[in-house]
């Protein structure tokens, strides 16, 4: 079996979709004729026709609004927008429609719809390009969202969103699109939302996240291996609804969390997870939970985005932070927090 990427896998799941579902259509801006601004839909034109690989126009409002209306018909649109931060203009729709079908209409409508974006920093891309704004759509009641954190992830998650009777966002981190390989069989088998997955056993520390930041978390942790530290992570991948269940339970057996996200620090998604910890964990922590995420501030530059990351360095020191507390409590700050 050969070894796909992540955005292989994407196209992989979707064309799964399309394949095993005639109610699957996909739509969206150049994901036709162009495959999609990052190839992901390659292919899938000329393989299932232009009824059901729908090039829209440039309007985030209108693919939103279509969508929906798809949905609420009876079929299973995968909506794309070609970046996170191109989604502002269909917020009205999405919140006050797609997430409010089912309650709306007391159950007697859903609205199966998919909303695939890329997101995140780190292709050096201008405004609105870099946007990490998972922690707003978590926000919204009705409306779940996933982001997967490898190919494996993707194509099992994102089946899993397309086969839910309820609006999804599905968040692709663009910065491993390309990155990580891995053998994903075309099996038509889909992952289940609403979990946490633990995908490194240890006991010392906990290292929640989600997304592009597991490379960098899992290398963290092999790096805090070395040091005596012995991390569990765990890949959140659906942030609402959140299995808090799992997290606790790691918690409960090490004691300590550090939580890591892209995402700007004030509000982040991380700031609810540890709201949690101190609700329903507090009595099994050992010391305060960090996080480590990125700035308040707009992702700079391609030039200078570099200086937003959230590097293996400051997860591995917030780590080590966290663990000696409270020999060193002077020192026990958030790594990363807001820029005045």
């Amino acid at each position: 079996m050969a070894e796909v990427t992540m955005v292989q896998a994407v196209t992989q799941a979707i064309g799964r979709a399309l394949e095993d579902d005639e109610n699957v259509v996909l739509m969206g801006e150049d994901v036709g004729l162009n495959g999609g601004v990052f190839r992901a839909t390659e292919g899938l034109q000329q393989r299932f026709g232009s009824a059901r690989v729908i090039d829209t126009p440039l309007a985030e409002a209108g693919i939103a609004g279509t969508a929906i209306g798809m949905a609420a018909a009876g079929l299973k649109p995968i909506a794309e927008f070609q970046f996170m931060g191109f989604i502002y203009s269909a917020l009205d729709q999405i919140i006050s429609h797609a997430a409010r079908m089912r309650n709306r209409t007391r159950g007697r409508l859903s609205c199966p719809m998919v909303i695939r974006a890329p997101y995140g920093g780190g292709i050096h891309g201008p405004e609105h390009h870099s946007e990490s704004m998972e922690a707003l759509f978590a926000h919204m009641p009705g409306l779940r969202v996933v982001i997967p954190s490898s190919p494996v992830r993707a194509y099992g998650l994102l089946l899993a969103a397309i086969q839910n009777p309820d609006p999804v966002l599905f968040l692709e981190p663009k910065r491993i699109y390309r990155t990580v390989k891995q053998d994903v069989p075309d099996d038509g088998v889909a992952l289940p939302l609403d979990l946490c997955f633990t995908i490194r056993e240890g006991s010392d520390i906990t290292l929640v996240t989600w997304g592009a930041m597991v490379q960098e978390t899992l290398s963290a942790a092999d790096k805090l291996s070395e040091l005596g530290i012995e991390a569990e992570v765990i890949d959140v991948a659906t942030l609402t609804p959140l299995d808090m269940d799992t997290i606790l339970t790691s918690v409960e057996k090490t004691g300590r969390c550090v939580i890591i996200h892209e995402a700007p620090y004030t509000g982040g998604f991380g700031a609810e997870i540890a709201a949690r910890l101190a609700e329903k964990g507090l009595l099994h922590l050992l010391s305060p939970v960090l996080r480590v995420t990125g700035y308040d501030t707009i992702m700079p530059t391609p030039r200078t985005e570099h200086y937003y990351y959230v590097t293996e360095e400051k997860i591995i020191e917030a780590a080590r932070k966290t663990v000696a507390f409270p020999e060193t409590p002077e020192d026990l700050t958030p790594h990363q927090t807001n820029v005045a």
